[in-house]
């Protein structure tokens, strides 16, 4: 089964909000296996035009346990922090398992 990832990208408007948001993030991030694998303040943009000062990548164990966790009681405790310090775009994705032949 392939990974689960959580990306978000955050046009911050309050940092000491958006740490506020980390602490609770983190200790419902922490209930449910998943990692940090990414922060970048600045992501290099090859094309197009990206959103926000900040993008980080979360990874679970599948995308089921990626939507457990955004769906969360302990992260629906995070949400509002974050919709309150960032206008923030966010996507889960799957990761790629190559076919074995």
């Amino acid at each position: 089964m392939p990974k689960g990832y959580v990306v978000f990208t955050e046009a911050i408007k309050d940092p000491a909000g958006m740490a506020a948001y980390g602490r609770v993030a983190a200790e419902s991030l922490a209930e449910s296996g998943g990692r940090v694998i990414a922060v970048d303040l600045q992501p290099e943009v090859l094309e197009g035009e990206w959103h926000g000062h900040q993008t980080v990548v979360l990874e679970f164990e599948s995308v089921e346990a990626a939507r457990a966790w955004y769906e969360s009681a302990a992260y629906e405790k995070a949400k509002p922090l974050r919709h309150a310090a960032a206008d923030t775009n966010a996507v889960i994705v799957s990761g790629f398992a190559p076919r074995q032949a």
